[in-house]
């Protein structure tokens, strides 16, 4: 299993542990991770599990779809070059564990 450590705007770290299959955002939202709302249920037609990735983690990542890089021009808070969208994320993918911190809001 893989786990992601999810920081909030104000500095709070929590680390959950994720079961196959399960997105950075659907992990969240299974444990009430407060920053990430995730509205269209991770089907990439909306920027509401916005994070910012740690530096370090970035180049783990798969690199940023065309639809995805869209949908992140229309956060609520300014997309940076460590933005993604947490349910384009996949751990179980990921050779060790992620980092990201939610925005201060998301609508």
């Amino acid at each position: 299993m893989a786990s992601v450590s999810y920081t909030d705007h104000e500095g709070t770290t929590r680390t959950l542990e994720s079961s196959p299959g399960e997105t950075v955002m659907s992990l969240a939202k299974r444990n009430g991770v407060p920053g990430i709302i995730g509205d269209c249920g991770g089907v990439l037609s909306c920027a509401t599990c916005h994070v910012f990735v740690a530096d370090d983690d970035l180049q783990m990542l798969e690199p940023v779809s065309d639809l995805e890089d869209e949908m992140l021009d229309g956060t609520a808070v300014d997309r940076e070059p460590s933005s993604r969208l947490s349910c384009q994320l996949h751990p179980e993918k990921l050779p060790r564990d992620l980092h990201v911190t939610t925005p201060s809001m998301q609508e």
